[in-house]
């Protein structure tokens, strides 16, 4: 050729181009990655709405052996944590993942009847509307123990402490679950369609005609859906944190590490996608293969709901998804204000997962 050397680099630059304007072009890719998330977060965001489980802390030094601790625990509302040590439940408060800490102190009252005083510590990083369903269970406990066992005054008084901490807002528990929703979405339909309409069509035949390699064919397409999903949780956190004040705690540096995160799931989701689309055996087979794929990730895997509302014998299965560790790695970076280094664990499952799912994807990848 003229004595010039083929550029694989330059091809596989041209073919992240083109396809890169294809997927601006096709109205199902911008709906899922962009469209949806943004009408969640909107809605949400407008709404404000809050979970109905609320989990509290439970001191270590309260005796849990006493009326008034077993008529909380029948409360199906509230979720009691005992076994936690007490500078991890202080530091759960303090970010917003525990409503309060109760310390419930057994008293001999005036009358020789049993009495209760119950310490409530609660931070400014608790939801607003989980404090007052806490203190409304409190009061109604007490009023059933008063009603039917004890004589005025009542059995139990209360004290309330505030510890200082950032203000946890419905958009902080949405917008990860979102962005997290946008990237699957993208990786595993996207990809899944894309590859299976290039073998059809005989592209991937042609571009074997081609002096480009096939890693270079697999690069191109990775690179462009990496880059117009960047766009989108661009455009998602910007959303999020400029009109509802979603927290990035620390500024630009939350927003780039949040990107990594996403980049890193979008390569670890594009996997199922190979996958999906080397088993489908025609275009029609591929939505349903997807949503097995998918959408027991979007309801379980704390997307919409915290994993901790679910019935307990399910919520093992929701810490297999992998989904549900790129969301807690996101929540995690975005209001608890760690770093990357600090989520290794989220890191260390999604690797494994990724590792799983390329396995399966080369045995079952076909090319024509």
């Amino acid at each position: 050729m003229n004595g010039v050397k083929y550029s694989q680099w330059r091809a596989m630059l041209a073919i992240t181009k083109g396809s890169l304007r294809g997927i601006f072009r096709s109205p199902s890719a911008v709906v899922f990655s962009l469209g949806f998330p943004l009408v969640f977060i909107l809605v949400f965001g407008f709404i404000g709405s809050g979970s109905v489980s609320v989990k509290v802390g439970v001191d270590r030094h309260t005796d849990i052996n006493n009326r008034f601790y077993e008529g909380l625990s029948k409360v199906k509302t509230l979720k009691l944590v005992t076994d936690q040590p007490a500078a991890e439940m202080e530091d759960d408060l303090k970010k917003g993942r525990i409503v309060a800490i109760l310390n419930i102190v057994p008293r001999q009252g005036t009358d020789s009847l049993p009495h209760f005083q119950v310490n409530i510590k609660t931070s400014t990083a608790s939801d607003v509307n989980k404090k007052a369903i806490l203190m409304s269970v409190l009061k109604e406990v007490t009023t059933k123990i008063d009603d039917h066992i004890y004589p005025r005054p009542s059995v139990a008084t209360f004290t309330t402490e505030e510890i200082p901490g950032r203000i946890f807002k419905t958009i902080d528990f949405i917008l990860p679950g979102q962005l997290g929703f946008a990237l699957m979405s993208a990786a595993v339909f996207g990809t899944a369609f894309l590859f299976y309409s290039l073998r059809q069509t005989l592209v991937l035949k042609r571009f074997f005609a081609t002096p480009i390699k096939r890693t270079y064919i697999v690069l191109a397409e990775a690179c462009s859906r990496m880059i117009f999903q960047l766009i989108s949780s661009v455009v998602i956190i910007g959303l999020g944190h400029f009109a509802f004040g979603f927290t990035l705690v620390h500024g630009w540096v939350t927003f780039l590490e949040m990107l990594v995160l996403s980049v890193f799931g979008l390569l670890v989701f594009m996997g199922f996608g190979f996958v999906v689309s080397s088993i489908a055996k025609n275009e029609s087979t591929i939505p349903p293969l997807a949503n097995i794929v998918t959408l027991p990730q979007f309801l379980l895997a704390g997307t919409f709901f915290p994993i901790d509302s679910f019935p307990g014998w399910l919520q093992p299965v929701c810490k297999v998804m992998p989904l549900t560790y790129l969301i807690d790695a996101l929540r995690k970076v975005a209001f608890e204000g760690q770093h990357l280094w600090h989520v290794g664990w989220d890191i260390a499952i999604l690797t494994l997962w990724g590792v799983v799912v390329y396995a399966v994807a080369v045995k079952v990848f076909r090319w024509e």
